[in-house]
């Protein structure tokens, strides 16, 4: 009996002792770390915590399956997801919206407020349906009802509205990029309807850019993504253009290859340079 309480007390110190120096290896490694950053220079903790502190959300929809429609819309969902997956390479968080209801995109909206802080840099994609009604426009939610021009207020989802929002919350500097002017399957419903969007105008320090110009509808092309988001995705990854000089040459290239047919229109009151690759932003003043 003696011999088997010693042989349990070798293995219990023996387990013991490997514990503790587990511990200590822990314990001196955890403090090694600490004197890591606690000697990093001032500047660079500083640069350090800018950068988390940094923002860039997107809120990405594409709307394809349409009720009111003859058939669904061949590239909204193509264009978002191709959107989404270039966003994120550059740094964006993003979420993503598919066949989105009223519902959906108002609770997006309201995720996405909630993640908005003074330095943040906010995106809006829409691909899908857009209705104007009284010079304002709309996105269409897949599960909007309209028979008459007045149903657009209470089932779309003001364009407008969300930028003025976004803007309340204290967001730095908004994008939005609305590829939504198509002629839609409500119109016959109506009688002297206009066609296309209004315009969007830029609120402070916001840069918008529309598929087609106010008033004006266009054909989806026959490619897996629009025109609009092709061109776009060409020059989105450019490390020395900023969003501004993106948009224009975007839009001059769909007005190209269409030969003036269709042109986007870009509406910008920015008051410094935004670049969609991060960790570019420049102030230029204004």
């Amino acid at each position: 009996m003696a011999f088997q309480l010693a042989g349990f007390s070798r293995r219990s110190i023996t387990v013991a002792a490997t514990v503790l120096a587990m511990v200590s290896v822990g314990i001196g490694a955890h403090a090694q770390l600490n004197k890591r950053l606690d000697a990093a220079h001032p500047a660079e903790v500083a640069q350090a915590n800018a950068a988390q502190g940094a923002s860039r959300l997107a809120l990405v929809i594409g709307n394809a399956h349409y009720p009111d429609a003859h058939a669904p819309l061949a590239q909204p969902i193509n264009d978002a997801r191709a959107i989404s997956a270039a966003l994120r390479r550059e740094g964006f968080d993003v979420e993503l919206l598919e066949d989105a209801g009223r519902r959906d995109i108002e609770l997006a909206v309201e995720r996405l407020k909630g993640r908005i802080k003074p330095e943040s840099v906010v995106m809006l994609f829409f691909g899908g349906y857009g209705i104007q009604a009284g010079r304002e426009s709309f996105m269409v939610p897949v599960d909007a009802a309209i028979w008459k021009e007045a149903d657009i207020r209470h089932q779309g989802v003001s364009i407008e509205a969300v930028l003025e929002s976004i803007k309340e919350q204290g967001a730095h500097a908004r994008i939005a990029v609305i590829d939504a002017s198509r002629r839609n399957p409500y119109e016959r419903r109506f009688r002297g309807f206009s066609h296309g969007l209004a315009p969007i105008s830029a609120p402070d320090n916001a840069l918008i850019l529309s598929a087609a110009a106010p008033d004006r509808v266009v054909d989806d092309s026959s490619g897996p993504n629009s025109l609009l988001v092709t061109e776009l995705l060409n020059n989105i990854g450019a490390r020395s253009a900023g969003a501004e000089a993106v948009f224009s040459k975007t839009r001059l290239a769909v007005s190209q290859a269409t030969g003036g047919e269709q042109v986007p229109s870009v509406s910008s009151s920015l008051l410094e340079d935004i670049r969609f690759a991060a960790g570019t932003d420049e102030k230029s003043g204004g």
